[in-house]
């Protein structure tokens, strides 16, 4: 457990409880410390006792934290110590009601999605490992395609199968288009584009020529001993590819989705559209790629207006 000995005895107390009735984790107890830590310091610092604290005092806090560039996840985590503490304290009878009851953490801004630039996709997409095992090679070279034409989630990627069946998704090359499930079940069709079909199709031509005839394994992507891959190996082979291909970030499939949905309504300006391509429920999930789009279009700006552009001395 971390060292309290500078803690009232009451947080002493508080944390040993939590410590050894509760269980928690020694990374949670050490939180909760540095949290009750901040708490008695700025208690003493406003000239209060810990035990006669009242709401005004823990909003003036929270101000305060934020104040200081506290993030909000990092507050709330702060809050939800000493709103335990406290409520603990009223069961040993220490305190008549708890002052951090209702009260919350200022709401961060949700960070952007990580998108490429249409270069870097382009890039990735494109690239053709000179190295690699041809059956390797061919394998992910259309993950990569897929995931950057389509927008798919590495879930789906990993349930798609080669024709439709009782799977949760599949490939229907000939239509130009993949079928799967997405979060809460909904299905939805997406096309595919010219060049992950061509990947898509050399990918087939290549998929059962290392196992017996009688293999029957339905799963469009399959790993070394022809089972399934796995989400994990797909993040995995993504990574090293996108550092093969000398992009300067690694790479993960939802880096590829936030990319092809930027990219598509950086074209297209339908954010409807978008909105079905992704599978999203909420059109406010959607509109994040707004922000990520005027971000775009704002360094664009920068770069380009005469009357935008720093002037060097």
């Amino acid at each position: 457990m971390p060292d309290t000995a500078a803690l009232a005895p009451q947080l002493q107390a508080y944390l040993q409880h939590v410590a050894s009735e509760r269980r928690l984790a020694v990374r949670t107890v050490a939180i909760y410390t540095e949290g009750l830590q901040q708490l008695q310091t700025m208690a003493a610092h406003a000239g209060h006792e810990l035990l006669a604290l009242q709401p005004p005092h823990i909003r003036r806090f929270v101000a305060a934290l934020h104040a200081q560039g506290r993030h909000g996840r990092s507050i709330a985590l702060w809050l939800s110590c000493w709103r335990g503490f406290f409520r603990w304290a009223a069961w040993q009878g220490w305190v008549a009601r708890n002052p951090v009851e209702g009260i919350r953490a200022p709401k961060s801004a949700k960070p952007l999605p990580k998108a490429l630039g249409v270069d870097d996709a382009v890039q990735l997409a494109a690239f053709v490992n000179p190295e690699a095992e041809p059956w390797d090679e061919a394998r992910d070279a259309a993950m990569t395609e897929l995931l950057y034409s389509s927008g798919l989630r590495v879930s789906e990627l990993a349930h798609l199968d080669v024709q439709a069946g009782s799977g949760l998704g599949w490939l229907d090359l000939q239509a130009g288009l993949v079928h799967v499930t997405g979060k809460g079940g909904k299905r939805r069709s997406v096309p595919v584009g010219s060049a992950a079909q061509q990947a898509l199709q050399r990918w087939l031509n290549v998929r059962s020529s290392r196992f017996a005839a009688s293999w029957a394994e339905p799963a469009l992507f399959v790993g070394a001993r022809g089972a399934r891959i796995t989400p994990q190996v797909i993040w995995l082979r993504l990574r090293q590819r996108s550092q093969q291909a000398g992009l300067l970030a690694a790479v993960h499939p939802h880096v590829l989705r936030h990319s092809f949905a930027s990219h598509v309504l950086q074209s297209s300006g339908d954010l409807r559209a978008v909105q079905e391509l992704l599978g999203h429920a909420n059109i406010a999930t959607t509109q994040i790629y707004t922000r990520l789009d005027f971000q775009h279009l704002a360094q664009a700006y920068d770069q380009a207006h005469p009357r935008a552009r720093k002037k060097t001395p």
